[in-house]
């Protein structure tokens, strides 16, 4: 059974920071793509975030958060992290790991598994 958990977020301060990470159990972590992606409150549309190719030879990062985030993998545990820093308002939302299946890694129907989310709140 195929299972992606998240973990990690919570309420932050503009300009604080969280980690987050995401479990994988059940998928071929070593061989997959992983992106993370947001929801921002009232949208219901998913927006990509940032994404780590297997051999972490290759990131990815959405123009929004490029130089306050890095994705970053353990092939070893199967775990996926989002260090995120100099947070914003606008980072809140529910965020979601996702396992890649094939296709663009900015696109949200390239990934084949997702997590359940974990919220992101930032607010003083």
């Amino acid at each position: 059974q195929v299972r992606l958990v998240e973990s990690g977020g919570g309420l932050a301060e503009p300009g604080g920071s969280l980690r987050l990470s995401c479990a994988a159990f059940g998928v071929a972590f070593n061989s997959s793509t992983m992106g993370w992606f947001r929801q921002p409150p009232g949208k219901e549309e998913r927006e990509f975030v940032c994404a780590i190719n297997w051999s972490v030879s290759g990131t990815y990062y959405a123009d929004s958060v490029k130089g306050r985030v890095t994705i970053s993998r353990d092939n070893a545990k199967a775990v996926t992290f989002l260090q995120m820093s100099s947070l914003k308002p606008e980072d809140t939302g529910v965020y979601y790991c996702a396992a890649r299946r094939a296709g663009n890694v900015y696109f949200v129907d390239s990934y084949e598994y997702w997590g359940q989310g974990t919220q992101v709140t930032v607010s003083s």
